[in-house]
Formats: structure tokens, sequence, C-alpha cells
């Protein structure tokens, strides 16, 4: 249990640097695509794709920590 704990653990913070980049990366996509092509959705809405990344985070998070119990 207690590697599945660390596995989780680790999953939820590789979740989190791949949401930076996805977002980072759009951000910047959109915001280049405004001033060059006319795009109409604005660049905030690149940060909707945080959406589904956080709930990932979350139940990896929640994960991790009953393991971590279970394990004791």
């Amino acid at each position: 249990m207690k590697k599945l704990s660390i596995i989780f653990g680790l999953l939820a913070v590789l979740l989190s640097d791949i949401m930076c980049a996805v977002v980072a990366y759009n951000y910047r996509d959109m915001l280049c695509g405004i001033e060059h092509a006319g795009y109409s959705a604005p660049s905030g809405t690149a940060f909707l794709l945080v959406i589904p990344y956080a709930i990932g985070i979350a139940i990896c998070i929640v994960l991790a920590i009953v393991f971590k119990k279970k394990a004791r």
C-alpha cells in the first residue's frame, strides 16, 4: 500500500506539471492566433483546460492519502 501511495503522489505532481505545460501552450497559441488570424475565442478559455487536470490531481491526492492511511 505504501508503494501505491507514493505512485499516486508522484502521479499528482506529474499531472500538475503536464497541466501547466498544456495550459501555457494553449494560452500562447490563442494569443498568437488573436493577433495574427483573428480567432474569436478569448485567450482566457485556455484556462478551462485546468478543470479535468484538477479533477485528476484531486483524485490522485485522495487515493495517495487513503493508501498511506491503509499502509499504517
